[in-house]
């Protein structure tokens, strides 16, 4: 398997997130409530649900082969060995707050690492392709492997290394793991690390940021696939650096400049 995707796979990502962040937009503007998941702050609405739909429905259309994931619910095993992983609002609190940071946000992963024994075990799903769409600032990210970061097709430049000292962070952690110290610890430490730190409530707005120089580096515990692979593929497109630090039992994703990554994995782990 082919370990890049086909230039017809990010036309129709693009396409497919600017669809499906329209389609939200269009709806909150005409109305709409949230219904709790997990808490007050993690909430969902019929955007989330229609958007999903309607990249659901075209990718089955036109790539039935296929698998798809998405955060509100939708699954469907392919056979090609290729997973679309789909967030249809990321930053859903902001969105019905009225905030413009949320985005659409989609990937496309395959189960084969590139380059690995077919008799060994794939650590990781290797990432083809990421796309985010900001709706209300009209800015669009694209990246993957062998294939540059653009935003509005306009190709990125190449992320210079820094040091997390000399950086933002962006980050998130909800005010409840401020009681575990397994995890406030460890995210306290890589926060007093950084020049300062930032908590904007999208995830892959904030990777399309870090991509682009406008956020420094960025980390967070926990992340399903649709919060990650999006933005990670556009961050090393963009000639960033990405990690995955275990620490107490936590998985935490790292993305930025190589210092400034090695440094939150450090920083992360400490006791």
């Amino acid at each position: 398997m082919s370990a890049f995707a086909a230039e017809a796979d990010f036309v129709l990502a693009a396409s497919l997130v600017r669809e499906a962040g329209a389609l939200a937009f269009a709806m909150r503007k005409e109305g709409l409530t949230g219904q709790q998941k997990t808490s007050v702050s993690d909430v969902v609405t019929a955007a989330d649900h229609a958007a999903e739909t309607l990249v659901v429905d075209t990718l089955r259309r036109l790539r039935p082969e296929d698998g798809i994931v998405g955060e509100e619910g939708s699954s469907h095993a392919g056979t090609s060995g290729r997973t679309w992983v789909i967030d249809p609002v990321d930053g859903t609190y902001n969105f019905l707050s009225g905030s413009s940071y949320w985005c659409s946000a989609l990937a496309l992963r395959t189960e084969e690492t590139p380059g690995q024994p077919a008799d060994e075990p794939a650590e990781a799903p290797a990432v083809l392709l990421g796309a985010v769409f900001a709706p209300q600032e009209d800015n669009l990210w694209l990246g993957g492997p062998g294939r540059p970061a653009t935003l509005n097709g306009v190709e990125l430049p190449a992320l210079p290394d820094a040091g997390l000292d000399r950086l933002s962070a962006g980050t998130y952690l909800h005010p409840t793991w401020l009681q575990h110290e397994d995890v406030a610890g460890p995210w306290m430490r890589a926060a007093q690390g950084s020049a300062t730190i930032r908590m904007l409530g999208s995830g892959s707005c904030d990777l399309g940021s870090v991509a682009m120089g406008r956020l420094g580096a960025w980390f967070q515990h926990s992340c399903p696939e649709w919060d990650w692979l999006p933005g990670k593929a556009i961050v090393e497109a963009a000639g960033g650096t990405t990690a995955i630090q275990e620490v107490h039992g936590f998985r935490w994703h790292i993305a930025g400049p190589a210092a400034a990554v090695r440094q939150i994995q450090r920083l992360l782990a400490e006791d």
